[in-house]
């Protein structure tokens, strides 16, 4: 089972934000049969097997174990992974992208960035998933609290200064063997705790 997959198709989309769907995804982080699941959810079986085989079909569960019980065989079923995020691809051209945006210091253009890395960072984890290869990559995550709108504009100032010279430093266009990688810095006021929705 992967970490967190990338859905890029729009028809395994719509298959997995359906709620009772994705519902059934949250609970088959353990292998389980239809009837198991019918009775947690308090779902009629025949339901949860025709959502079940949605999912299937998109391959965003796989059978875990087949069962004999006399003449029957139960499937016990399982998510491809413990949790999924929807990729802009699968919205086609209307996904988000950076190059449309003008105001290099607006929420829309970061957002549009975050959009940008998991299109094609989860490109990338499937690939390396299939070679057998571990993705190079580097995230950072801290907080800081800010005195005051001069602090932040201070930090900002000294950060892009940093960097420029980082970059500088280590870019080479030239290198044979090189490979570029995209580097991204945001930063963006937290939410308030009201407004952090605890999971049910």
């Amino acid at each position: 089972m992967l970490d967190i997959e990338v859905i890029d198709d729009s028809a395994a989309a719509v298959v997995a934000l359906e709620p009772v769907r994705s519902r059934l995804l949250a609970e088959l982080s353990e292998p389980a049969s239809a009837a198991t699941l019918a009775a947690r959810l308090r779902i009629a079986r025949q339901k949860v097997n025709y959502h079940l085989r949605a999912l299937e079909e998109h391959r965003l569960v796989r059978v875990a174990e087949k069962r004999k019980w006399g003449g029957l065989t139960e499937r016990l079923l399982v998510a491809t992974a413990a949790s999924y995020v929807v990729s802009p691809s699968a919205l086609g051209p209307a996904g988000a992208d950076p190059d449309r945006e003008r105001d290099r210091l607006s929420a829309s253009y970061l957002i549009a960035l975050a959009a940008r890395i998991i299109r094609e960072v989860g490109g990338f984890v499937r690939c390396s998933e299939e070679l057998g290869k571990r993705l190079p990559t580097l995230s950072l995550d801290t907080v800081v609290r800010f005195r005051s709108a001069a602090d932040r504009a201070a930090f900002s100032s000294d950060l892009t200064t940093a960097v420029t010279a980082l970059v500088s430093r280590y870019h080479d266009a030239s290198a044979s063997g090189g490979r570029a990688h995209r580097l991204v810095l945001v930063a963006h006021p937290l939410p308030y705790k009201s407004q952090i929705k605890e999971p049910s």
